[in-house]
């Protein structure tokens, strides 16, 4: 049997992003939602409403979802922190019963396949940040940890894809805010086939304008706009 699933991870209410991407991934794929669903962005209500109609096998709740429940923005850099403020003061009382309801970690199995889904690390599930530049030694001793063939993470907004003998670490990239040099919305398809697990990327553009002047409008900071063009 052959499973695909269609990975996306920080979405963070970029409504524009996300669309674009829906329109990439076939109606009938299973999707995996890794968090940030909010922050930083101008739609957090549209972007909730738009991927619970996607009805996602799993979805997370990122950090950024943790601080518009919470209103804990420590850590967080001031543009951040003021786009949670933002979001805190526009969300639908049941958009943030929502993303308050979601889990960091999921874990389920696909045809003997035991997958983990992480918004951040298995070490820390939401706030760990896991860097393509790993060592071979550290995505073991982090697959050994989740006890899992498949670990798939996002939180860094940069897609990662490691592949060895003892199991499959990757990250999809950002839907809305990618910080690879690519402006391009980024997502991931994973593909289990009779214990074989392959990882690849999706690339699709949007139109970073009208983000940018929606962002504008909102009164948010003007960087978060900014930085779209430039994929960082």
């Amino acid at each position: 049997m052959t499973m695909k699933y269609a990975v996306i991870s920080d979405v963070h209410s970029n409504l524009d992003a996300l669309e674009a991407v829906i329109n990439e991934i076939p109606k009938t794929m299973p999707v995996l939602c890794l968090g940030d669903i909010v922050g930083y962005g101008p739609q957090p209500n549209e972007v909730i409403e738009a991927i619970q109609s996607l009805k996602p096998l799993a979805t997370l709740m990122g950090n950024h979802d943790y601080a518009v429940t919470t209103g804990d923005v420590e850590g967080f850099s001031d543009h951040a922190a003021a786009a949670i403020e933002w979001t805190r003061q526009h969300i639908t009382p049941a958009n943030l019963h929502f993303i308050s309801t979601l889990r960091s970690a999921v874990h389920f199995d696909v045809d003997n396949t035991q997958v983990a889904l992480y918004h951040a690390s298995p070490r820390d599930s939401l706030f760990e940040y896991v860097y393509p530049g790993i060592s071979d030694r550290e995505v073991k001793s982090l697959i050994e940890l989740s006890k899992c063939r498949v670990i798939l993470l996002g939180h860094t907004h940069i897609p990662m894809r490691f592949s060895l003998e003892s199991g499959l670490l990757a990250n999809p990239g950002s839907v809305g805010q990618p910080r690879d040099g690519n402006p391009n919305a980024s997502f991931g398809l994973l593909t289990i086939s009779g214990g074989e697990c392959n990882f690849d990327y999706g690339r699709v553009e949007y139109d970073v304008d009208s983000t940018a002047a929606k962002i504008s409008k909102a009164g948010l900071p003007s960087f978060l706009a900014s930085r779209l063009y430039k994929g960082v």
